[in-house]
């Protein structure tokens, strides 16, 4: 019996999945279109994706004409960021930070099912109304979904009511993107097949390939972890730890008091608070999701974090440094790869908080190195965001401070039997 090889059918397509990249840090838009075009080569691209530093935001208009003189590609969709992460035609990946930059990625897919859409975010579907309306909205089939990869402009006014309609809508796909860099243009920071627009836009993949998520939040815990006891929308009121009780000031100046010298230091500028995130069913540890601190009433001790939080969940202190970033970013990765060793990613791409890269890990490339660590031929694409867009406990959540990752790996369902 000849052995079974999962990549047999995919190349006996006659159609061979391909990751073209290329990355130019040139000063001028002109300069910068010529040497990645140079990069790509003339071959057809399923899919473009393209991410533009907000250096040159003011020339936004004239970068997909300029592309596509020399390029092909079936579908067009990418946005302005922070900063760029993208990897050169000669396999090398980085992230330029606060420089022009521009990278793309030409993606061919045999056997995807790729749907791009734009969304007109000035008036939702009603989040309590019929599941039918954002699916209509979005003009995707749920059946064809599998991931969806979504880009929203940073004058979208509610961001988190998109994204809780999407995964309303598309409850078994993974959401993954980010939120653009805002700029002073008079024009919007997305690409769309052509147009600069605001809103959202973005591409249901489905298929054969599907993205799977990785999402980074950078920080690590500090002190026990705490039921709430009482609370007032997203403020926190009174804590409990086993049998005592106390306002979050007072359990936070028990753990101050045990943490050392360098941690306190800490406290001063990354403290953050994990609030729990449980999947009811399925049977596994809870996840935290990472939110800010944004006050504090001194008269009763009371702490405000930024997500609304009710009594009987958990939450734990976190602080965020660049040791427990590595090691985090990792081991995540580490485990996604152990999930799925075969085949390899075609590609990542990488959605990261500004506040990432060369300020928190004091070195340029950090998270690109990590994955380029596991995974070493990994050709890695995206941008420096203004928010993050990513599932933690099978929801999907606007982040900060997180890098969230979508890789994008070639999965045939397999039919049953039966059919």
């Amino acid at each position: 019996m000849v052995p079974f090889n999962p990549l047999d059918w995919f190349r006996g397509s006659g159609t061979q999945a391909k990751c073209r990249t290329a990355l130019s840090g040139c000063a001028s838009l002109e300069e910068a279109t010529k040497d990645v075009t140079n990069q790509l080569g003339s071959e057809k691209g399923d899919l473009a994706l393209v991410f533009v530093s907000s250096q040159f935001a003011s020339d936004l208009p004239r970068l997909l004409p300029l592309l596509s003189q020399r390029l092909q590609a079936e579908h067009w969709i990418g946005f302005v960021g922070g900063g760029v992460v993208g990897t050169d035609s000669a396999g090398r990946s980085q992230e330029l930070e606060q420089t022009t930059a521009l990278s793309i990625t030409l993606l061919n897919l045999p056997g995807a099912q790729l749907k791009p859409f734009q969304l007109d975010t000035e008036s939702l579907p009603d989040l309590d109304g019929p599941v039918q309306n954002w699916q209509d909205w979005v003009s995707v089939d749920p059946a064809d979904s599998r991931s969806l990869l979504l880009f929203i402009d940073p004058s979208c006014g509610a961001i988190n009511d998109l994204i809780s309609g999407l995964d309303y809508a598309y409850p078994n796909a993974a959401i993954i993107g980010g939120i653009a860099a805002p700029h002073n243009a008079s024009h919007g920071s997305l690409l769309f097949d052509g147009q600069i627009i605001n809103g959202a836009a973005g591409v249901s993949i489905g298929g054969d390939w599907v993205l799977d998520p990785v999402v980074a939040q950078g920080c690590r815990p500090i002190g026990p972890v705490f039921a709430i006891e009482q609370a007032q929308r997203n403020v926190l009121l009174e804590l409990s730890d086993g049998d005592r009780r106390d306002t979050p000031v007072a359990c936070l100046q028990r753990i101050l008091a045990d943490l050392n010298a360098e941690d306190r230091e800490l406290v001063q500028h990354s403290l953050f608070l994990g609030v729990e995130r449980r999947n009811l069913m399925q049977e596994c540890p809870s996840d935290f999701l990472v939110r800010n601190l944004i006050g504090v009433d001194p008269r009763n001790g009371a702490v405000a974090v930024a997500e609304r939080v009710r009594p009987g969940q958990h939450v734990q202190f976190q602080l965020r440094e660049a040791q427990s970033s590595r090691l985090e970013a990792r081991q995540l990765l580490e485990a996604s790869q152990e999930r799925c060793p075969f085949p390899p990613p075609l590609c990542g791409l990488l959605f990261a908080c500004l506040g990432r890269g060369s300020g928190l890990f004091g070195e340029a490339n950090g998270d690109v190195s990590i994955a380029r660590d596991v995974l070493p031929d990994l050709p890695i694409a995206g941008a420096f965001c203004n928010g993050e867009i990513g599932p933690l406990s099978n929801t999907t959540y606007l982040h900060g401070y997180t890098a969230c990752w979508g890789l994008l790996r070639h999965a045939p369902l397999i039919a049953s039997a039966e059919d």
